[in-house]
């Protein structure tokens, strides 16, 4: 028999659950062995009656105690039993429910001590909020770290937004609140309820784990069972682990999914996941595309954003459908045939009230130092890398994506604003490191722990890296001392490319470096050549605006310009609209200008972007060695006087190249003489000027005969006629 519980104790604690600081009101809630009976105690501080209803029948009047807190004592029984609490509210509203405080934990000890360590790679899987059945009681178990809180409870649809209902018990030093709740259930709305440590107003915050949210400006949490949704694409999953990553064609669509193509009919409103899913994976298809990369998908609560400023890590936007509608999305494509990737922003968050900033009333997911904290350039808050917990949110999220959604790869943002401490900071704004430095060592070590849990779990899903920096070794493995991701966009080729393009073809001679300088570092990363959309906002004008000219010199530069880029050393990514010649700068509120297409110039532009991504894909010349010096030959780096430029493209099998020629002037260059590795036939695969693509129709038109004349430190050549503003490619055969 156990001995009866003081009295006087109890009042105290029971004091402690009325005021909501109890960190454990399991320990005096619920049911309890005492004496030679038990105690059972319910906290329903608007009640005007309970009874307790035992699973041996029977009917139990409570008596009020204190403050709201309800008693009975069963005398004879030394075992707890389960029993149902039956609520009697004024007006005679009577609610049968079980009593929350009657049920053991749902994490364990090991659950505790990986997420104190940092190494809990499936952590979404025990925080938030999970369906579950529970001693047999379905129900939903609730999980948040708020370790300086004094108490925290689950609020939502299922208590009336009463967070003197359901305080949570904090599970010893993990600062991990717990509590399993059964009567609520899929579908339902929630958050929690912090109070601050330090006093103050409590914070109603959503769940960093959330698996749903409402549609934005709402902010509640959803509970969502994560397993009910059928996959169909092993085949895909298990063919992208094949091969290197590196030797494969990439030719990535950027698109925003809000923005892409509006369905007008039903007042000019986005498409949802599911109206995307055959609408976007048949263009991608016709277009020959081989990945899409969404802009971030994870719920935000400013829409301008783009998706770059997250609430909810863990949660797909609700702006368009359920969770389980963008995994159909993902599904389809991969059906279809293409790989999905996705921008993943761990630089920065919102200072958003219900999101992760000040979450428990410190600063918990951010550094307390605003010089540390805060990113001036956009108004949020910076992660703390060197935390344990943070760094463990991070990496599980990244892997959550990957094991939950599928998704084939994670465009990293802003990677330079965590690499540095002082990134857009003046002195005296930033932190030196240990050594007195600006290299953020606690952001170096996350993307290094980061990318070996990728590459170590999922062979073949890749992680590519925003950095404009010449930070070393960026998409080289940690094994080597680099950071470990697989690509990183080439930033320096962008804007030097642009830079020529968008010179009057009479000034190019002088910036004829622009396009050469780049393939002096080519192949010290694994890059991405990006035409994002961060090139067509903000006042920068659309890809075709950029380019100088009337409206067919426009047009043939953009075309130009693809088809250079295509050719070039590197993989491709390529922002929605550029592939028809949009006119407008993008703007995420309306769609995309596809009435263009009904004027065959910029039909033309798209029917080239379809073949080059036909032929890209077909020529292992173009993209399996990318990295590699022996994939890329200068012929003519130095013909600046006449705008021409002249490469090879070579594979990794010996013997198979392509030649590249471009004549980047606005005249034709007749009787022109290029070296070619062999002597014998090439064929012209493609020529940018072809009047099918709304060119002049110039060219050397199908085959061409190379002689025994050395030329360009070739042992053959040819005299080509190249258009005016046109890229030329051939292949021999």
């Amino acid at each position: 028999m156990k001995k009866p519980a003081d009295r006087q104790q109890i009042d105290a604690e029971l004091q402690r659950i009325i005021e909501l600081r109890h960190p454990e009101p399991h320990r005096v809630l619920g049911i309890h062995p005492d004496g030679d009976g038990v105690v059972i105690r319910a906290f329903r501080p608007d009640a005007s009656a309970i009874h307790v209803v035992p699973d041996f029948g029977g009917r139990i009047a409570m008596q009020h105690r204190m403050g709201g807190v309800f008693e009975a004592r069963i005398n004879g029984r030394d075992q707890v039993f389960t029993y149902l609490l039956e609520v009697e509210y004024p007006g005679g509203k009577v609610f049968t429910l079980r009593d929350p405080y009657s049920f053991t934990p749902t994490l364990g000890e090991l659950d505790l001590y990986y997420a104190g360590e940092g190494r809990h790679e499936k952590l979404w899987e025990r925080m938030g909020a999970h369906l579950l059945h529970h001693h047999g009681v379905a129900g939903v178990s609730f999980a948040v770290w708020a370790p300086t809180a004094s108490g925290v409870s689950v609020v939502g649809d299922f208590n009336g937004w009463d967070g003197r209902l359901h305080a949570m018990r904090r599970m010893g030093a993990s600062g991990i609140w717990e509590l399993f709740i059964p009567e609520a259930g899929e579908g339902v709305r929630y958050k929690f309820e912090i109070r601050p440590g330090h006093g103050g107003p409590p914070l109603l915050k959503s769940d960093p784990f959330a698996f749903r949210t409402e549609v934005p400006p709402l902010t509640a949490s959803v509970v969502h069972d994560l397993h009910r949704f059928t996959w169909t694409d092993e085949k895909w999953l298990t063919a992208r682990g094949e091969g290197t990553p590196q030797q494969k064609p990439w030719s990535v669509y950027e698109v925003h999914m809000g923005s892409w193509r509006r369905v007008v009919e039903d007042g000019d409103r986005p498409m949802t996941y599911r109206e995307l899913a055959p609408a976007l994976s048949d263009y991608l298809k016709r277009m020959g595309f081989t990945h899409v990369e969404f802009l971030p998908v994870s719920e935000h609560p400013y829409g301008p954003s783009w998706g770059y400023q997250v609430g909810n890590y863990y949660s797909p936007t609700a702006r368009y459908g359920h969770p389980d509608d963008f995994r159909f999305l993902v599904n389809h494509l991969h059906d279809e045939g293409i790989g999905v990737i996705i921008d993943w922003v761990p630089g920065h968050f919102p200072k958003d009230a219900h999101a992760l900033g000040r979450f428990d009333g410190t600063a918990l997911y951010e550094h307390a130092d605003p010089r540390q904290g805060t990113q001036p350039d956009w108004g949020t808050l910076v992660f703390n890398f060197g935390r344990n917990e943070v760094r463990n949110f991070l990496i599980a999220n990244a892997l959550f994506w990957i094991e939950e959604y599928h998704v084939d790869g994670l465009r990293v943002d802003a990677v330079a604003s965590m690499l540095y401490l002082d990134y857009s900071r003046r002195a005296g704004e930033w932190v030196p490191n240990r050594w007195g430095g600006r290299e953020n060592e606690e952001a170096i070590a996350f993307l290094r722990e980061l990318n070996e849990a990728i590459r170590r779990k999922h062979p073949g899903v890749v992680v590519i890296a925003e950095e404009s920096t010449a930070w070393p070794k960026v998409s080289q493995p940690v094994s080597e001392g680099g950071l470990g991701f697989h690509f990183k966009w080439n930033m320096g080729w962008m804007h030097d490319t642009l830079l020529y393009f968008s010179k009057d073809p009479l000034y190019r001679q002088y910036h004829h470096n622009s396009m050469t300088f780049g393939l002096l570092y080519a192949f010290s990363e694994h890059f991405m050549l990006p035409l994002s959309h961060d090139e067509v906002v903000h006042g920068k004008g659309s890809l075709y605006g950029k380019m100088p000219g009337d409206p067919w010199q426009k047009r043939a530069n953009l075309r130009a310009l693809l088809a250079w880029m295509w050719a070039h050393p590197g993989k491709k990514l390529l922002f929605m609209g550029g592939e028809f010649g949009q006119h407008r700068e993008w703007s995420s509120d309306r769609s995309l200008d596809w009435h263009l297409l009904e004027d065959e110039g910029h039909r033309g532009i798209q029917s080239l972007m379809a073949d080059l991504n036909r032929v890209y894909r077909d020529v292992p010349a173009l993209y399996d060695a990318d990295s590699e010096p022996l994939g890329f030959q200068w012929l003519q780096p130095d013909a600046a006087s006449s705008n021409v430029f002249a490469f090879i493209r070579r594979s990794r099998t010996p013997g198979r190249h392509l030649v590249c020629v471009a004549n980047l002037s606005p005249v034709p260059r007749e009787g022109y003489r290029v070296g070619f590795p062999l002597v014998g036939t090439y064929q012209e695969v493609l020529n940018t000027d072809a009047s099918t693509y709304g060119g002049s129709g110039l060219g050397n038109m199908g085959q061409i005969q190379t002689e025994s004349h050395s030329w360009d430190g070739q042992e053959a050549s040819a005299v080509l006629t190249l258009p005016p503003l046109s890229v030329l490619w051939f292949m021999p055969g």
